[in-house]
């Protein structure tokens, strides 16, 4: 059980100690994740980013995917996606990833996005319950090719290490219980995260970086 978020980005950040001073980004999925990764990112001396994705649903039912978009990319799981109009797809790829460049303009402030190719890509959230939104963002990552991908999250039901564990480099999480239920559950507070938070906390850990403040 954690406290809060600050209580479990504290406790993922001693277990990620071995990766300060590589040439590193905290990756961090909104809302939730961003003061997790704040945290995280001010513990090991990296920037802060958000990491925007989202899968494609299937058009009988939109929890099913059958593809996954992230800000500069498509991919379509053709097995799940076998006779299903292309427009489709191409429609609701433009739709969705309009709106994740909107999103990321907005929580940015207009920072673009930085190249992750050869990074040690942190990707945090603050927990996982389905696992979609996680393996659609690593999907994505591994398409800029990191040196080293790794998942940490304070929380996930076992099936989440079995799913995620083989597409990363390393999948850390400090509780995986069988009793699963909600990410909320194994927090004594979890109150929603705002976008002016994730954005304030954006803003300060950008500017804490420009100050020297995570010189390695």
């Amino acid at each position: 059980m954690f406290q809060n978020r600050q209580d479990a980005a504290l406790r993922l950040a001693q277990r990620l100690e071995k990766y300060r001073g590589e040439d590193g980004i905290v990756l961090a999925i909104p809302r939730g994740g961003v003061p997790i990764g704040y945290v995280i990112a001010q513990q090991l001396g990296f920037p802060l980013e958000v990491v925007l994705s989202k899968k494609i649903g299937h058009p009988n039912n939109s929890e099913y995917a059958i593809g996954s978009v992230s800000l500069d990319s498509v991919a379509v799981d053709e097995r799940t996606a076998s006779g299903i109009p292309a427009e489709y797809i191409q429609q609701q790829a433009a739709r969705i990833q309009a709106k994740l460049r909107e999103n990321f303009r907005l929580f940015m402030d207009g920072r673009p996005p930085t190249n992750l190719k050869g990074k040690t890509v942190i990707v945090v959230d603050d927990g996982i319950a389905t696992g979609h939104t996680m393996v659609a963002t690593v999907e994505a990552i591994r398409r800029s090719q990191p040196a080293k991908l790794v998942v940490a999250v304070p929380v996930a039901p076992p099936r989440a290490q079995q799913q995620l564990a083989p597409l990363v480099d390393e999948f850390v999480c400090l509780l995986l219980p069988h009793d699963f239920a909600a990410v909320g559950q194994f927090y004594v507070t979890f109150d929603q995260v705002s976008d002016e938070e994730v954005i304030r906390l954006l803003r300060k850990s950008a500017a804490g970086a420009h100050d020297g403040a995570f010189a390695k």
